[in-house]
C-alpha cells in the first residue's frame, strides 16, 4: 500500500495485546450553568411558557435585541435543545446573536426536563411543535416572518433539518452535529451501534420521559435487532430521517448549513455528506476533528468557536442578506484531524477524488468473539481525546493476535501521505455460519509498530450459507488524517468491538480470500502532500 502499484501484503506473527478504554462522555449538560451565568443580566432575556403541538407546554428562553423598541422587525432564529440538555444550552450565543440584531427563542424539546409530553426522537409532534413555536416568536415578539431560520446541535440540528421540510417559512438552517438519515447512523451496516444507543437512552432516561414507542425501541434495539422487526425499525428510523425528505427541503428552498466532527460515534460523517450531495438548494458542508457535537463545545460557553462562527456567517447572509461572501466560498470546508489550517473543495466528492486501490493478497482465518485488541474506542469519549490531545485509539500492528485478526499492512511511505474522504472495503468472505459481524479498522502504523487508527466501521451479515463465499462491500467512516513519512497503513479486520452488538455465534469462523476473478482491495484517498 506504499506504492500505488505494491499491493498489500500478509502480515503474520502472534500474541495479543488490547487497551480497552472506559466510561461515556456527554459533553453538552456542563455548559449550561456557565451559559446561564454568562448572559443573566442581559437586559433582553425572559423565560417563558409556549404551548407547542397538542397543547403541550414547552419551557423556552427569548433573547431579543437590547435596543428591541417595537419601531421595527429583526430576523428569527428558533433554536430547539440537544438530547437531554436544559432550556439553557444555548443562552450564551442567544446572547450574541440578539446583540448583533436577531430575536432568538430557544426551547427545551418535549419529553426532556421541564417541557410537558414525552421523548418522541423527532417524530410528528417534535416537528409540529417547531411550528408552533414559530408561530409563537411571530405573535410575541419584533420577528420578522419573511426572515426564520433554525439551528440547533444534535437533536436540536435534526429537528430544524426536519422543520424546513415541513415548514416554508424556514429560510435558512445551521445544523450542528445533527444526523440526516438515523438508520444509517445507529444502524450502520446492518450493525447495531451498541454504546450511541446506550448513551441516548440512558440519558433519555435520566433527563426526561421516554414515550412508550421509544422504551419498545430501545429493548429490541439493545437486546439485538430481531430480523423479522427489522424493515419495521428501519422504516420507524425513517421517518424521522432528514433525508428523507430531501425533495421537500429543496422545494421550501432553505439554505442549508451542515457542520459534523470527523469522529462522531453517535451520527458519522458519512451520512451527513450523502446528504449534502442530493440538496440543491444554498448549501455549505465543514467537517472538524472531534466527536458528538465537541467541535461546537466551546461556543456554549461563550467562548470563540469556529463553527458557531460560520453558523452566524450563514444566517447573516440568509437571513441579513449581508454580503459576507459566504455564498462565494467554496461550500465544503474540512480541517485534517492532523492540524492545520482549513482545506476548501468545490463538493464533496472533490474531497477524496485521489484514490489508490490496493490488493488484499492471499487468505487470512480467524476466530469469532474475541476482541483482538483492535477496536474504535469509545463513544464521545476516544475522538474527543484525539481532538484535544491527538491521542486516537491505538493497537500494536505486530501484537495482534492472527488467530483473531486478519493484517495487511502497506510498504512505508517516503513522504507525508494525506487521507482525505472516505476508504472502501471490497473482500470475499467465507463464514462458518449463516451470520457474522466483521469490523474493518485502517491504522497509520509508526516504525515502532503502534497503530493510531484513521478509521472504522462494521459489516454485519446474515443468511448465508456456510462454507459458502460471498462479497463485501462497505465504507468506512469518512475522515481527514495526515500520515506522517516513514509510517505505514494497516488494514485490520476482526470481529468484536465494544461499540457494537455483534452477531457472530460461538464457534464461527471467517476467511477472507481474493479470487483471481474477483480480488480483494481496499481503496483509500490517498495522496502525497
Amino acid at each position: 500500500m506504499g506504492h500505488p502499484h505494491k499491493a498489500l501484503r500478509t502480515a503474520t506473527t502472534g500474541a495479543a495485546s488490547a487497551a480497552l478504554l472506559a466510561g461515556t462522555v456527554f459533553a453538552l449538560s456542563p455548559a449550561a450553568p456557565a451559559a446561564a451565568a454568562t448572559i443573566g443580566a442581559h437586559p433582553g432575556v425572559r423565560f417563558v411558557d409556549i404551548h407547542g403541538d397538542g397543547g403541550t407546554v414547552l419551557k423556552a428562553n427569548v433573547v431579543t435585541p437590547a435596543n428591541a423598541d417595537g419601531s421595527r422587525t429583526y430576523p428569527v432564529i428558533v433554536l430547539p435543545t440537544s438530547w437531554a440538555t436544559p432550556q439553557v444550552q444555548y443562552l450564551a450565543q442567544a446572547a450574541k446573536l440578539a446583540d448583533s440584531g436577531y430575536v432568538v427563542v430557544s426551547y427545551n424539546v418535549r419529553g426532556f426536563w421541564q417541557s410537558e409530553g414525552n421523548i418522541e426522537v423527532a417524530g410528528t409532534p417534535d416537528v409540529a411543535d417547531a411550528s408552533k413555536v414559530i408561530d409563537w416568536a411571530l405573535a410575541n415578539t419584533p420577528a420578522d416572518p419573511s426572515r426564520v431560520g433554525m439551528a440547533g446541535m444534535s437533536y436540536g440540528a435534526g429537528i430544524s433539518l426536519l422543520a424546513a421540510a415541513h415548514d416554508k417559512r424556514v429560510k435558512a438552517v445551521a445544523a450542528l452535529s445533527g444526523w440526516a438519515d438515523i438508520p444509517a447512523s445507529i444502524y450502520g451496516g446492518r450493525t447495531e451501534h451498541l454504546q450511541a444507543a446506550a448513551l441516548l437512552g440512558g440519558t433519555g432516561y435520566v433527563t426526561g420521559r421516554p414515550s412508550p414507542e421509544l422504551q419498545q425501541f430501545m429493548k429490541d434495539f439493545l437486546g439485538g435487532i430481531d430480523l423479522a422487526k427489522e424493515d419495521e425499525m428501519i422504516a420507524w428510523g425513517k421517518k424521522r430521517s432528514p433525508a428523507t425528505y430531501v425533495d421537500q427541503i429543496n422545494r421550501n428552498g432553505a439554505a442549508i448549513m451542515l457542520g459534523n466532527a470527523w469522529g462522531d460515534t453517535i451520527f458519522p460523517p458519512n451520512q451527513y455528506a450523502e446528504f449534502y450531495e442530493r440538496l440543491t438548494v444554498p448549501k455549505r458542508l465543514e467537517f472538524r476533528p472531534g466527536d458528538h457535537a465537541t467541535a461546537e463545545l466551546t461556543g456554549l460557553l461563550g467562548l470563540p468557536n469556529d463553527t458557531w462562527t460560520s453558523a452566524r456567517r450563514w444566517m447573516d447572509h440568509y437571513l441579513k442578506a449581508d454580503d459576507n461572501g459566504v455564498d462565494r466560498e467554496a461550500p465544503v470546508r474540512i480541517k485534517s484531524r492532523s492540524d492545520g489550517g482549513y482545506e476548501s473543495y468545490p463538493d464533496w466528492k472533490s474531497v477524496g477524488a485521489d484514490t489508490r486501490k490496493f490488493e488484499l493478497e492471499g487468505t487470512e482465518k480467524i476466530h469469532a468473539n474475541i476482541d483482538s485488541g483492535a477496536n474504535g474506542g469509545v463513544t464521545v469519549l476516544s475522538s474527543a481525546l484525539d481532538q484535544f490531545l491527538k491521542v486516537p485509539p491505538m493497537a500494536s500492528i505486530p501484537l495482534l493476535p492472527r488467530w483473531f485478526a486478519a493484517v495487511w499492512q502497506s510498504e512505508r511511505y517516503a513522504s507525508e501521505q494525506h487521507v482525505r474522504g472516505t476508504a472502501k472495503l471490497h473482500t470475499t468472505v467465507t463464514s462458518t455460519k449463516e451470520s457474522g459481524t466483521l469490523i474493518a479498522y485502517l491504522y497509520d502504523v509508526g516504525p515502532l509498530g503502534l497503530g493510531k487508527l484513521i478509521s472504522n466501521a462494521p459489516y454485519t451479515f446474515h443468511g448465508q450459507t456456510p462454507g459458502r463465499p460471498f462479497g463485501v462491500d462497505m465504507e468506512l467512516y469518512s475522515t481527514a488524517y495526515d500520515v506522517p513519512a516513514g509510517h505505514r497503513l494497516a488494514l485490520v479486520v476482526d470481529t468484536v468491538d465494544p461499540l457494537y452488538i455483534e452477531h457472530n455465534p460461538s464457534g464461527a469462523k471467517l476467511t477472507f480470500s481474493s479470487p483471481a476473478h474477483d480480488p480483494s482491495y481496499v481503496s483509500v484517498p490517498l495522496r502525497e502532500k
